[in-house]
């Protein structure tokens, strides 16, 4: 799909099969259609974004904003659209958000086996702070905890 262009929007009600289709590939417990239903109709805390590529989502990101806090829920981009800045792309939505919010921290779990992960997310300033004990129901897998301190200031992150 070179030369396409990429676009990141707020996710609607109809991208959730097309959210589905890439939670499918990346997790191996997605949410259900109607965790995200609840979540983009429902929960006045949540905002998601999409990654929209000729039409097709092929990636999104979701954060929780409690107070001063945000919580990033999901983050995942299509496994042939990987390591292309589409996931820093999404971050950026996220924090953008979080920042027009109030929010001055953020955190996040990734699973321990998630280097990728880790180093977007430590490229990004996110820094470990603990772990959370078999926090994956599907394999009991650990998670690591990470946080990121926001200011106004930190708009030209990750570079």
């Amino acid at each position: 799909m070179a030369g396409t262009k990429l676009k990141y929007r707020p996710m609607t009600v109809r991208d959730i099969p097309q959210v589905q289709l890439v939670e499918g590939k990346c997790f191996k417990t997605p949410w259900s259609r109607n965790i995200f239903l609840g979540e983009v109709t429902r929960n006045d805390n949540a905002f998601y974004v999409v990654a929209v590529q000729q039409e097709r989502v092929i990636g999104f990101a979701g954060i929780w904003v409690v107070v001063d806090e945000g919580h990033i829920t999901n983050i995942a981009v299509d496994p042939s659209f990987q390591r292309q800045g589409i996931g820093q792309g999404l971050m950026q939505e996220i924090i953008t958000y979080a920042l027009s919010r109030g929010v001055s921290r953020l955190t996040l779990e990734v699973r321990l086996s998630n280097q990728a992960a880790q180093a977007l997310y430590t490229k990004l300033g996110f820094a470990a702070s603990g772990i959370r004990r078999e926090y994956y129901q599907d394999d009991k897998e650990d998670a690591l905890i990470m946080w990121r301190e926001l200011s106004e200031e930190w708009t030209n992150f990750g570079n």
